[in-house]
């Protein structure tokens, strides 16, 4: 008989064990809530927008080269809640004998939690004014100098930003027409990349009347300098004998000591890489999309082609980027170093552009997400 009644009385304190344990492992789930979630969210809502950020451009890119409007959604601003709700009810039901001796007792005891997440996230779509900044504008020629300045290759940054300089035409791509680029203007990229290697030339900035001026000056070097600036000038039909030369904006230069140079806008950067984007040949055969041009002087020149994008009816294994649409998969291998060096770039590009003035007033998206 006592060994009995140890028993009944041995169950519920089992149960209250199992049960405390359980309580504590919910409470103790709100050390997941508060300074610690900023480690993991931070770096998984960067992912997020990164990934989605490149899958953007590279649609957008496709878009383009059907003659489809590219449509752009900024991410504003990313905001997540937490909440952690718990309730916890303990009773005791139970039959006594006469005698007051528990027959049986039986706790019963309820654990009840509730566990929130609610991300919202605001996005700014790009329209109207700030759509015309953003990719109808110009590069200005002082953002086309800094990249070179940064180190960036001067011959990849004028291939990709300037439409022309001083009267030598880059490639136009075709959206209603197609002109191969200048015999020219590949020699002079290739003659201002030696001298960048050379560290021949500085970019001065003076103001004057509360106006930017903007100078190219070359640095006095050895003979196999001069040979390589001497091309140079004569392409740009600048002075020989001068060594700082205006810049300005503008397809033509006025005078033999001035740059003219003509920067392309986003979207037409954006015609650039998508003339280049592998077509499925159905689509070409039923006039969907014009027929890829090519580039014979940029070849002959040892340019190659600004970024290769494929494309297929199923999705890619090792892809650094890809995108679906209308019913082909499109995207960037993984290997390819030179495509995925160019598209970095392009998406560098979009600091450049102008995004509105401050305080204008644009129409915001606000997603909640669950």
């Amino acid at each position: 008989m006592n060994r009995a009644r140890n028993l009944a009385a041995a169950r519920p304190k089992g149960k209250a064990t199992v049960t405390l344990i359980l309580v504590a492992l919910l409470f103790s789930g709100c050390t997941g809530i508060g300074p610690r979630t900023i480690a993991r969210d931070r770096l998984d809502y960067v992912s997020a927008i990164s990934e989605s950020w490149k899958r953007q451009t590279l649609l957008n890119l496709v878009k383009t080269r059907y003659l489809d409007a590219p449509v752009f959604l900024d991410v504003a601003s990313v905001i997540n809640q937490y909440s952690l709700e718990h309730e916890v009810d303990v009773g005791v039901s139970g039959k006594f004998s006469n005698r007051g001796d528990p027959n049986s007792v039986s706790p019963d005891f309820g654990v009840k939690g509730v566990y929130t997440d609610r991300p919202t996230i605001t996005y700014n779509p790009l329209l109207g004014e700030n759509f015309a900044r953003t990719l109808l504008k110009p590069i200005p020629n002082a953002a086309i100098l800094l990249l070179a300045e940064a180190g960036y290759p001067i011959d990849h940054v004028l291939r990709t930003c300037v439409q022309a300089i001083n009267g030598l035409e880059n490639r136009r791509s075709r959206g209603l027409a197609y002109r191969p680029a200048d015999p020219e203007f590949y020699e002079l990229l290739i003659l201002l990349r030696r001298l960048q290697d050379m560290e021949a030339f500085v970019i001065r900035a003076q103001s004057l009347e509360g106006r930017e001026i903007l100078s190219v000056l070359f640095k006095p070097s050895n003979e196999a300098f001069t040979a390589v600036l001497e091309g140079a000038l004569q392409l740009l039909g600048l002075d020989p004998d001068a060594r700082e030369f205006r810049l300005v904006t503008g397809a033509f230069s006025t005078n033999n000591r001035e740059i003219a140079m003509l920067g392309r806008s986003m979207l037409q950067i954006f015609s650039a890489y998508a003339s280049w984007i592998d077509v499925p040949e159905s689509h070409v055969s039923q006039g969907r999309v014009y027929a890829p041009e090519q580039d014979d002087f940029a070849s002959r020149a040892g340019f190659p082609a600004l970024i290769q994008v494929r494309s297929g009816t199923e999705k890619p294994g090792d892809a650094y980027v890809d995108v679906r649409y209308r019913d082909h998969w499109f995207w960037i291998d993984d290997r390819d170093m030179h495509s995925k060096n160019t598209f970095h770039f392009l998406m560098i590009m979009f600091f450049f552009s102008e995004r509105g003035e401050s305080g204008q007033t644009v129409p915001i998206v606000t997603v909640p997400t669950n």
